[in-house]
């Protein structure tokens, strides 16, 4: 959704990222170059513009625009959420508002919302080798659709596809597809989650609440998810590890299901907070296994490469190029 009015394109420019559980900002005060990033818990606001002033009002931010001497005109919201017209309501926090009313509560000039799968694909083409670990074989073909999917509070999916000299990104609610065992262990947990769930997504297992979710199903422990994950890492919990290792494989499983589907010869990203958490877990794990694992279609899956997302902050890459776009198309 894009509310505009005077689209001078001036810097800086507000972006936001907006998940379920962390809302991070950044000033853009030139063509991807971002400063006086901070992340603020969501919990402690009522409502994003209260989380956005609070950020707009802190010191630092009023030190960078008394240097740059200029107020913000133009901002950028990315948000763990569908965007369909002027009223968003998050399905992962309590927080709803409206896009004209908040810029006209923050005195934007522009403001563009979108989804946070949207933008972090946009981000996709400009992320360099340090931003990214490819994880197995497989060699990209420049041009072609580029996939991504990411687990953290929920599970995001989206890519982008070529269109002429930029790209087209996907607004995809793909997360909630439904979630299909590879394997008996796999069945367990699906007849388990069957008992409290009607529908047992994807994301209801690829997620920080799925961690404990497959935890629960196979060992009966009731741990969190930060809990799982570091008794992993130590060694100290076999279940956690075995949890760990369930995550891992549905999270290749799926990743191969949205490869295929988009026809993915660009490659397959990994984003989201949960597996750059996992460290050697991951790079160790039945992923790349479980992605090229499609029968028939094994060997189209295995040329197309996996890379996890390392950039701490690539959200803002994607949403400072769709709000670039948006500018210049209303200048």
């Amino acid at each position: 959704m894009m509310l505009s009015q005077n689209t001078k394109q001036t810097y800086p420019r507000l972006l936001a990222d907006i998940g379920g559980t962390n809302a991070r900002f950044a000033l853009e005060i030139a063509e991807r170059q971002f400063v006086a990033v901070r992340v603020l818990a969501c919990a402690d606001f009522p409502r994003l513009a209260d989380a956005m002033q609070s950020y707009l009002g802190s010191p630092e931010i009023k030190q960078e625009l008394g240097k740059l001497g200029t107020r913000i005109a133009h901002a950028a919201v990315a948000i763990a959420n569908p965007v369909d017209g002027d009223q968003v309501h998050m399905t992962n926090h309590e927080w709803s508002f409206s896009i004209a009313g908040m810029r006209q509560q923050l005195d934007f000039s522009t403001l563009l919302v979108l989804n946070d799968f949207t933008a972090l694909a946009m981000a996709l083409p400009y992320l360099d080798a340090s931003q990214r670990l490819q994880i197995g074989g497989g060699v990209e073909q420049p041009g072609r659709t580029i996939g991504l999917i990411g687990a953290g509070t929920g599970l995001g999916v989206s890519g982008i596809v070529p269109a002429g000299t930029s790209w087209a990104p996907l607004a995809s609610e793909g997360g909630h597809a439904s979630f299909a065992p590879a394997n008996n262990e796999e069945v367990q947990i699906l007849l388990n989650l069957w008992q409290q769930y009607a529908h047992v997504s994807a994301e209801r297992l690829l997620s920080g609440k799925g961690l404990e979710l497959i935890c629960t199903a196979i060992s009966g422990k009731k741990l969190n998810a930060a809990e799982i994950t570091h008794r992993a890492l130590d060694g100290s919990c076999s279940a956690c590890l075995r949890t760990v290792e369930h995550f891992c494989g549905i999270l290749g499983s799926m990743a191969g299901n949205v490869a295929l589907t988009l026809g993915a010869k660009g490659g397959m990203y990994i984003g989201g907070g949960i597996v750059p958490r996992l460290g050697p877990l991951f790079a160790a794990s039945a992923f790349r296994q479980r992605f090229e694992a499609k029968g028939r279609l094994s060997g189209f899956l295995a040329q197309i490469p996996t890379y996890l997302i390392t950039e701490e902050y690539p959200a803002f890459i994607g949403v400072s190029a769709m709000l670039a776009d948006h500018l210049d198309k209303h200048k």
